[in-house]
C-alpha cells in the first residue's frame, strides 16, 4: 500500500483510539452528574441542570466513541455467515458495504451542520427550565460523524489491503 495511505490509517487509528479511549471515561462523569441529582433532590433543592446534561453527556459519550466502536469491530452485524467467512471474503464485503456507511454518516452530517448553523445563529436553546444553549452538543454530535467518516475510511483502506493481500496493521 502506499506510503500515504498507511500513514492516513495510523493517524486516524491513533487518533480516534485516544478519543475513545478518553470518551471511555466519561461514563464517571455521568454517573457523578446522575448521582448529584438524585442526592439534591433527596437532601436539597432539585438541581435544574442535572437531567439535561446527563443526556447531554450521553450524546457526546455515544457520538464521540462511535469511531472506536468501528476500529474495534465494535458495531452489530448479523454473524450467521460473517464468522464463517475467510478474512478475504470478510474484507470484500465490509468493503462494499462500507459505503451505505459512509453515505449514511454523510447525511447525518448534512443534517447535524445545518442544525448546528440554525442554533448559532438564532441563539437556539432548550425549552426546558435551565435552558442551556444547544449549539455545543450539536457541534459535538459533528465532530462524532466527522470522526466516524474518517474512521470508516480508515477501514475501507484496511479492507483494501486485506483483499490485495498486504494487511495494514
Amino acid at each position: 500500500m502506499p506510503s500515504f495511505i498507511v500513514a492516513y490509517v495510523t493517524y486516524i487509528d491513533a487518533f480516534n483510539r485516544a478519543i475513545g479511549r478518553f470518551m471511555m471515561y466519561g461514563i464517571f462523569l455521568m454517573v457523578g452528574v446522575l448521582l448529584w441529582s438524585s442526592i439534591s433532590k433527596t437532601f436539597f433543592m432539585p438541581s435544574l441542570w442535572t437531567l439535561e446534561s446527563a443526556q447531554f453527556l450521553m450524546v457526546a459519550y455515544y457520538i464521540l466513541g462511535g469511531a472506536y466502536a468501528i476500529q474495534l469491530n465494535a458495531n452489530v452485524r448479523m454473524d450467521l455467515f460473517y464468522g464463517e467467512w475467510s478474512a478475504h471474503k470478510r474484507a470484500w464485503v465490509d468493503a462494499f458495504t462500507v459505503f451505505f456507511l459512509i453515505f449514511y454518516l454523510g447525511v447525518l452530517l448534512y443534517g447535524g451542520l445545518e442544525s448546528m448553523l440554525y442554533s448559532l445563529e438564532y441563539g437556539q436553546r432548550s425549552r426546558s427550565a435551565w435552558r442551556p444553549y444547544l449549539w455545543p452538543i450539536k457541534a459535538a454530535m459533528c465532530v462524532g460523524f466527522v470522526m466516524m467518516i474518517l474512521q470508516a475510511i480508515s477501514q475501507l483502506m484496511k479492507d483494501i489491503a486485506v483483499i490485495r493481500g498486504v494487511p495494514i496493521k
